[in-house]
């Protein structure tokens, strides 16, 4: 199947500035709306309780530090962020594109203002060490930032002192920082770009192995759990805003998004799949608000619950729509994991469940590619696999989600392409 639109029909391309300009609008909106629930008092003790807690998953920022201050966090870190693109001249691609929106959901639940600096500073230590610009790295250091609960555990473990804590944990952010580009580069190949959060398949093996190592000295971090309820109103009106205005400034840059859309719509979504180079940013920015439109409703329909973790996946599902991802190829893997939570021990309103069918949709290449009825196989399998592999990194992954699916495209997809080959000779992954 081709995803490749006519020349004429590609729109002119918007500038990189403009862009990037779009992305901040929708993180001061987060910290405008932070402000504007819970006001400027509220909203700066809510920040110092984010920055000085233990945020390992699952650490539900609005039950540590209220909406506002956990909003305020989200937008003020992602305004961050584009600042430190603009700075570095960094290209926006649509990968770009889905890794300032992915600060901007993880900011609810796991990466704060404090936490991922280090880690961000061990990326450019490596693109020095290489000799490369800062600027083809930067994907890979906010990526990245998957790790930075490491660092929280590590600053603000009662079990060692500040002058040993503090050191520690940033020689470990450094670290976790330098060593990840080169990982995720050689990590990609055994998904072959079928789970799209390919930082978060790296990022568990990582965590894995800086947990064992911490272990092996007898600092064993403890299980956290946050879990707000009862803001759906609130908060579903202010992401039904957002999304509508996706749209609407989506056709206010190309009138002809909706032919765009449907070149988005046929694409298989493979990593790597740019849908603003591919369709225009235009139709791109419909398509984001289409596909969180999408996820918002599976989490109303099972009654689940919107809150920090739910949003930031949802925002991941957004982000990765510049990226991979539309409604025709996550939907089948939504609807997996349901499939899997009826056949299963626990319900899809569990937290767990809540989670795997929003992020588990890092699998919709696999339905794009193979067909709806592997991306149910594919949900149904990671609707297992996100609950087991949690235990090896201590919750110190945030993409605990992306390293499950990971194994389950390495598994997975060659078996599709063995049974495939019965009939189809010549089929290929790539």
């Amino acid at each position: 199947m081709s995803g490749a639109a006519h020349p004429e029909a590609t729109p002119a391309p918007v500038p990189d500035r403009t862009i990037l300009a779009v992305v901040a609008a929708y993180a001061a909106a987060f910290v405008v709306f932070g402000l504007a629930v819970d006001g400027p008092g509220a909203v700066a003790q809510g920040l110092v309780a984010i920055l000085t807690t233990r945020d390992a998953l699952l650490t539900d920022y609005m039950g540590i530090g209220g909406i506002g201050g956990a909003c305020v966090n989200a937008g003020l870190l992602t305004l961050c962020a584009c600042f430190v693109y603009h700075k570095a001249g960094a290209r926006m691609t649509g990968a770009a594109v889905a890794c300032l929106f992915l600060v901007l959901g993880f900011a609810l639940f796991g990466k704060n203002l404090l936490n991922v600096w280090a880690i961000v500073a061990g990326v450019w230590l490596y693109a020095r060490f290489r000799g490369e610009a800062f600027a083809t790295h930067l994907n890979t250091a906010f990526f990245g930032v998957a790790l930075a609960p490491i660092f929280s555990e590590i600053l603000f473990s009662t079990s060692l002192a500040p002058a040993v804590g503090v050191p520690l944990a940033i020689a470990t952010g450094l670290a976790i920082g330098f060593v990840l580009p080169p990982a995720a580069a050689q990590l990609f190949k055994a998904h072959e770009g079928f789970s799209l959060y390919n930082m978060g398949f790296t990022a568990g093996l990582v965590g894995t192995l800086v947990v064992a190592l911490y272990k092996s000295y007898g600092f064993v971090p403890d299980p956290v759990f946050v879990w707000t309820t009862g803001n759906d109103l609130l908060l579903g009106a202010f992401l039904a805003v957002l999304f509508a205005s996706m749209v609407a400034v989506g056709f206010r840059f190309d009138r002809g998004a909706r032919a765009g859309l449907k070149t988005i719509l046929a694409a298989p979504g493979q990593s790597p799949t740019d849908f603003i180079a591919l369709a225009g940013f235009g139709a791109t920015l419909v398509n984001m608000g289409l596909a969180g439109a999408v996820a918002m409703a599976y989490i109303l329909v099972v009654g689940g619950d919107l809150n920090g973790p739910v949003i930031g996946a949802i925002f991941t599902i957004v982000g990765f729509a510049a990226f991979g991802k539309h409604p025709r190829n996550i939907v089948p893997i939504m609807a997996g994991v349901f499939l899997g939570s009826l056949a299963k021990p626990w319900n899809a309103h569990d937290p767990s469940m809540q989670l795997a069918a929003l992020f588990g949709t890092t699998l919709a290449p696999i339905a794009g590619r193979f067909g709806w009825h592997w991306g149910l196989v594919a949900g149904f399998v990671h609707s297992s696999a996100a609950r087991s592999v949690g235990t090896v990194h201590a919750g110190l992954n945030l993409y605990n989600n992306g390293f499950a699916a990971g194994i389950v495209a390495a598994v997975l997809v060659p078996v599709i392409v063995a049974i495939r080959k019965r009939t189809r000779p010549h089929d290929d992954p790539g």
